[in-house]
């Protein structure tokens, strides 16, 4: 990789760590400073990336440059090398394997892919001002959810951890895991015990020759796994399950942050007609193309319906996870919003009453089989109402009537 991405800062109190020398080989330009001037060469010299290593004792300064770093834009990835306690929230871990850091290369690689796409979203933010896009309101740890897969007696504690910090879907097998996989928006997958070596290493081979989920955020907590695949993010997390969930959630953190930023892009490329949280149209876009519809569909003949997903109001996480959902699912001539009471509305073009409920049946079963439980125990699941246009009805009129088929089916 070029100079053109920037230079690494290497912080440690020891000369020339080991792992510098593989930054140098890589043709990385690598400034080395120790922890009492790091703040400072990070000011001064403006890196693209900064590496820690993150020996014992050193909690208060990594927590003071995590707090520093998570301020600057584009984003500044920091890796902590062989963390010995709880990271911050924005240290990525990276362990080396038997004294060895040829994995430091892919893993940097992958974080800077997210600096060059944050980079990517401010530049095209200062050259389409009409186009009103908050990064400053990025949450990725509120938005992030992990694939847990596993079994045995740490799993309800890992769950318990896990599902503190971020959303979590739960898996008992490997192939529920895959059907999540290919159902949801997963940022990161946490996989513990209660599977054989054979099993483990088929689903890390599969995993690593899917390019879908090659970069995806993978922590094992499987003592003994040599993390020897083709996947960069791959970190093997030994301890307690609160030490996993808290260090696991760096690099879960990143990918979702990535994943907002690819939906702030195509919004981008739409005009700032998709809302980057959802992938659905914002609420003017929306209304507009629904009034748009009911005119032609009137004019011309033909079938619209629309369909209502009324979330729990109170469960933020639930209400973006299927409006997201959504976003993948519909067919490509829907288009759908998300409102900010908690419902989200899918407009099917050229589709009469009954096929419409087919489609929302469907939708909801997806929805019901992947969505994962609330903390009170009870599923996320919303209430779906159906209405079809008639030869009188506005706009209004028919959203207002769908409105009271949702109130009445509520009750």
């Amino acid at each position: 990789m070029s100079q053109q991405q920037g230079l690494i800062i290497v912080v440690a109190d020891d000369k020339s760590p080991a792992f510098a020398a593989v930054l140098g080989e890589a043709m990385f330009p690598v400034i080395e400073t120790n922890w009492a001037e790091a703040s400072r060469a990070v000011t001064q010299l403006h890196p693209a990336v900064v590496i820690a290593a993150a020996s014992q004792g050193m909690d208060a300064k990594l927590d003071a440059l995590a707090r520093q770093i998570s301020s600057v834009q584009p984003y500044l990835p920091l890796l902590a090398i062989d963390p010995k306690d709880v990271l911050p929230e924005n240290a990525l871990p990276f362990s080396q394997t038997s004294g060895k850091s040829d994995r430091l290369i892919p893993r940097l690689r992958a974080a800077l892919r997210v600096r060059t796409l944050h980079a990517t979203v401010l530049r095209r933010l200062d050259d389409q001002a009409v186009v009103e896009l908050d990064i400053g309101k990025i949450k990725p740890v509120r938005d992030a959810t992990v694939l847990l897969v596993g079994r045995g007696g740490a799993y309800p504690a890992l769950s318990v951890a896990l599902g503190e910090r971020m959303g979590v879907v739960g898996a008992l097998s490997i192939e529920a895991a895959a059907k999540h996989l290919n159902t949801r928006d997963i940022d990161g997958i946490v996989l513990g015990e209660g599977f054989t070596d054979r099993v483990v290493d088929a689903f890390l081979t599969v995993l690593s020759e899917d390019p879908r989920f090659r970069n995806l955020p993978i922590v094992a907590t499987l003592a003994g796994l040599v993390p020897n695949y083709d996947l960069p993010n791959l970190e093997v997390i030994v301890g307690d399950p609160v030490h996993v969930a808290a260090n696991a959630l760096p690099l879960i953190r990143q990918h979702a942050l990535e994943a907002y930023l690819s939906r702030a892009l195509r919004s981008l490329d739409a005009g700032g007609l998709l809302d980057a949280l959802t992938g659905l149209l914002t609420v003017e876009a929306f209304d507009r193309d629904f009034a748009t519809a009911v005119e032609q569909t009137l004019a011309n003949g033909g079938g619209l319906s629309v369909a209502r997903f009324a979330f729990d109001p109170a469960n933020t996480r639930a209400r973006f996870d299927g409006a997201r959902l959504l976003s993948r699912l519909m067919r490509q001539m829907d288009f759908g919003v998300l409102h900010e009471d908690g419902s989200a509305l899918v407009v099917f073009t050229e589709t009469d009453l009954r096929t419409a409920h087919v489609i929302a049946r469907r939708l909801l079963s997806v929805m019901r089989h992947t969505s994962h439980d609330r903390r009170d125990g009870r599923r996320s699941e919303p209430a779906v109402s159906v209405a079809t246009l008639e030869p009188a009805d506005t706009p209004q009129s028919l959203l207002a009537r769908l409105d009271h088929d949702s109130r009445r089916a509520a009750s």
